[in-house]
């Protein structure tokens, strides 16, 4: 999948959010996710010395803490060319191994969408 028209309103939201995370806060990767209520938690990526998680890490550690129990979507914007096995297996904990994952560009341009397999 590639074509942003053809994505759902609120799958384009949460590339959205990340998106605005990763320039707001000038990092790496941005990300959201929703949850199986339709609540968004947006989170940048955590690059401390004693404590390092991916923008999508974040936002299902920050679902998980917020009492979520399930995920509907995630979404990063990166400039990777993939999203990373650790990051899908976050999302597939929380939200099983349906849960799309859609990976967007700095410019928002939807790359690819998996599931969190």
């Amino acid at each position: 999948m590639s074509d942003a028209a053809a994505l759902d309103p609120e799958d384009r939201k949460i590339i959205t959010l990340a998106r605005s995370a990763r320039a707001r806060n000038g990092v790496p990767e941005g990300a959201a996710v929703r949850d199986e209520t339709g609540r968004t938690y947006v989170a940048g990526t955590v690059a401390l010395e004693s404590l390092r998680l991916s923008a999508l890490q974040t936002a299902v550690a920050m679902a998980v803490a917020s009492g979520a129990e399930s995920l509907e979507a995630a979404a990063v914007v990166s400039g990777a060319a993939a999203v990373s096995a650790e990051d899908r297996a976050a999302v597939r904990d929380l939200g099983g191994p349906d849960t799309p994952v859609l990976l967007a560009g700095p410019d928002g341009t939807l790359r690819s969408a998996v599931t969190a397999g």
